[in-house]
């Protein structure tokens, strides 16, 4: 084989000889491919030609067979972008780099997100790819590092654009002599005043700009750069030519155009300046999150109080919290009891009572008592640094419609550069002929115009600031993908335990006397049965005092019988109390009525004689019905999906306004239900707990995990929901529409803009220094627009 390359895949899924007899004999039937699987080490060693075969073929061929290709997943903070080519060029090349399965490059965040083959690249590898093609890279910041330098870049561009700004005002003034013959003072006008001028902010202010079109036209792109860069050296060279011809003939008046090279470069710098301070409002998210987050705990070692950094806490620390204070990292109370504010993760207002053995989680604030807890996750494990992650692996990551105007940006530059040419030649040969100032005005405006900066902001900076303002009312959405794909769902499936209802039992009604409700608190204290803790809980409530049982017998399917202080005690079904020689009779309409209404009831009897009927019910969410009836109101049709009985669940579906019910499914059948209903063409959301439906989540286009921000829950789907509030689900629907208009907003006015500016600067109607101004508030624009999600009521 002439391009002889050898590599190792470390190969997932294999359980036994069979499976690596299959892939090595699959691999070795394609053509120029030698390979030896190996079960133990899970490993393949693969020889091929890399000329007539490329990796990705032997990767895909082993993925069809059901197996995985181990890969690794890295970060890298990308500098030297300036506009939608830049980001295209480098995604592009690193899709192309062996090794690497997938590459995506986000202008706004400025990262990329790559995923590669450890065996065949390092992340070094990756950072000298980048490298050669002119920009800078790094492995992922810190989300605080990644904002501090953000701050120290918009500085430097503040001071760059003010230098700029106070040598290019002298030139502006003269540009009222060229466009209304107002009579200037003669050192204004001064040839080597105004070259004196403009050089630094041509080359020195304006040497990023030599530099980004030097290194894409090496690399064979082309972007903002190069428009800017030709645009105003034609317009500085050209005035430099006119001083020579001045110079060598003092009779000669001098057409300069200084001020528009000068003009044109502070504009941008405006522009940009604009754009980078709008841009760092998107990411306001990521800071509320950080600033919520403890700086210092108090922790108990070797029996001393000390306060140390909350990056010092480990696993295990006894760490004290007192009122005001905030929960350094998520952990279990050993002592003490208190209230605490979590609506930082539930969006829950009314602070939670928490005791011995109930978890705290990290950056929640302790309202009114001091506890001590053992912390159990730290640093980046806690729920809040994964929140933080999903956030900003969201906004990293690029939504399908991007992919339009990412192709588009690709030619977008060289296109132009070929119309600018055309305009000049039009210009100089055919409408004035031998006439080289309108000919290079009109091909600088094209130039300056054109840029598509605009193009490449228009999808980023909506989708950043949707899933900001998702993490700021508790919805996260993993990715912009999923955002996007939410404004098309149709149908909207939950589960009932645990999403609908509270997925705990509470007893709802009791018809008996204080002395029964006694006596059936204390025969049920002994169960461990649900039905009997929500009667416990019930009775403590009420101040019920217990007494103490002499004897306990569990019935199954029946009930239960005890003895208490001499008098038999009998909880459970009719057939229970016929067995036992008692008529149910009285009480059965008011049993099936409870019955109709989903809930389980029980009869009790004190020494032969019934005294009341006691009612548990797993309670339906008090957000359930009103959220049920926002997600009609969007349109979209609701089904509840449940292992219960078919009349439990018709009650409960009842309870809340749900029409279409599936119940007495099992969990692992729940996947086929959501995949019946894809079927018929719908787009389907599965809402459930984040652990138990797993395969329902995954199967659906769309998975919604009800949860509380836990590890679990995020993994589990595509949006989680913090919290049970289940009014965010509409509410992150009516956010995916609304985000997605404003990106078809933003794409239009960008596409509208280069098609409206280009034929107009060609036309000699635009003046260059109108069209840098022009093109850089186009840029400001879409992020402002982009911003306006910040304020939208969903």
């Amino acid at each position: 084989m002439a391009g002889n390359k050898q590599v190792n895949l470390n190969i997932t899924g294999m359980t036994c000889a069979a499976c690596s007899s299959r892939i090595e004999k699959v691999l070795n039937k394609m053509d120029d491919v030698d390979a030896s699987v190996n079960l133990t080490t899970e490993k393949a060693t693969v020889e091929y030609d890399s000329e007539n075969v490329d990796i990705s073929d032997i990767t895909g061929k082993i993925e069809k067979l059901g197996y995985g290709v181990e890969m690794e997943k890295a970060e890298f903070d990308i500098t030297g972008m300036t506009c939608a080519a830049c980001s295209n060029r480098i995604e592009k090349v690193l899709n192309k780099q062996e090794g690497v399965k997938s590459a995506t490059v986000n202008l706004t965040t400025e990262n990329a997100v790559i995923e590669y083959n450890p065996n065949m690249l390092t992340d070094r590898d990756l950072i000298a790819r980048v490298e050669k093609l002119g920009y800078g890279a790094q492995p992922k910041q810190s989300a605080e590092d990644r904002v501090n330098a953000k701050d120290k870049q918009l500085n430097r561009l503040k001071m760059k654009l003010i230098i700029s700004a106070l040598l290019s005002l002298p030139l502006l003034v003269t540009m009222l002599d060229h466009l209304f013959g107002i009579q200037m003072p003669a050192i204004l006008m001064n040839p080597w005043f105004q070259l004196a001028l403009a050089t630094p902010v041509q080359f020195i202010i304006g040497w990023q700009f030599y530099d980004g079109a030097y290194k894409n036209l090496r690399n064979g792109s082309a972007n903002m750069d190069v428009l800017v860069a030709m645009g105003t050296s034609a317009a500085y060279f050209y005035s430099v030519y006119e001083m020579t011809r001045w110079i060598a003939d003092s009779s000669h008046h001098p057409h300069l155009y200084f001020e528009t090279s000068a003009l044109i470069i502070t504009l941008i710098l405006f522009g940009k300046y604009l754009e980078h301070r709008a841009k760092s409002r998107t990411t306001t998210a990521i800071s509320k999150l950080l600033d919520m987050q403890a700086k210092q705990a108090r922790v108990v070692r070797d029996g001393d109080e000390m306060m140390i950094p909350v990056e010092d806490v480990i696993v295990g620390d006894r760490i004290v919290v007192k009122p005001g204070e905030k929960i350094p990292v998520d952990g279990t109370v050993v002592k003490g009891r208190t209230a605490i504010d979590e609506s930082m993760i539930t969006g829950e207002s009314i602070p939670i009572e928490k005791e011995a053995e109930s978890a705290v989680v990290g950056s929640t604030l302790n309202v009114n008592g001091t506890i001590e807890f053992e912390a159990t996750r730290v640093g980046k494990d806690t729920a809040l640094a994964s929140i933080i992650k999903v956030v900003e692996e969201a906004q990293g990551q690029k939504a399908p419609i991007q992919r339009m105007a990412d192709i588009i940006s690709g030619y977008f530059v060289p296109i132009v550069v070929g119309i600018a040419i055309v305009t000049f030649l039009a210009w100089y040969f055919l409408v004035q002929p031998g006439n080289i100032e309108p000919a290079l005005v009109a091909s600088i405006a094209v130039l300056v115009i054109a840029c598509p900066c605009a193009l490449g902001l228009a999808t980023p900076t909506s989708i950043m600031v949707g899933t900001g303002k998702g993490a700021e009312s508790g919805i996260l959405f993993k990715g912009g993908e999923h955002l996007e794909k939410t404004h098309s769902l149709d149908v909207v499936i939950m589960d009932k335990t645990g999403t609908i209802t509270k997925g705990k039992p509470e007893v709802t009604d009791f018809t008996g006397d204080p002395e029964t409700l006694k006596l059936l608190a204390t025969a049920e204290k002994g169960s461990e049965h649900p039905l009997a803790e929500a009667i416990v809980a019930y009775a403590a409530e009420q101040d019920v005092e217990f007494g103490e049982v002499d004897d306990f017998e569990a019935i199954p399917g029946h009930g239960i019988e005890a003895v208490i202080e001499g008098r038999k005690v009998l909880v459970g079904t009719r057939k229970l109390m016929m067995d036992n020689g008692m008529d149910e009779e009285a009480i059965s309409s008011e049993m099936a009525q409870y019955e109709y209404d989903g809930k389980t009831a029980m009869i009790v009897a004190v020494d032969g004689e019934i005294k009341g009927i006691v009612a548990v019910m797993d309670t339906v969410k008090e957000s359930a019905a009103e959220a049920i009836a926002s997600l009609k109101d969007e349109g979209l049709e609701v089904i509840m999906l449940t292992g219960d009985n078919t009349r439990t669940a018709q009650a409960i579906a009842r309870s809340v306004g749900i029409d279409n019910v599936i119940a007495e499914v099992l969990p692992e059948e729940k996947a086929d239900k959501v995949k019946s209903v894809q079927q018929e063409g719908k787009i389907v959301a599965m809402v459930g707990d984040g652990v138990n439906d797993a395969p329902a989540l995954a199967t659906a286009d769309i998975g919604i995990a009800i949860g509380t921000g836990t590890e679990i829950a995020i993994e589990a789907a595509d949006i989680t929901i913090l919290g049970g509030e289940l009014t965010l689900i509409p509410k992150a629907i009516r956010l995916s529409h609304k985000t997605i208009r404003n990106i078809k907003q933003n794409l239009f006015w960008a596409f509208a803009y280069n098609s409206a500016g280009i034929p107009i600067a060609a036309l000699g109607l635009l003046a260059p220094w109108v069209a840098g101004a022009a093109m850089a508030f186009s840029s400001v624009s879409v992020v402002t627009n982009s911003l306006r999600l910040k304020r939208v009521k969903i």
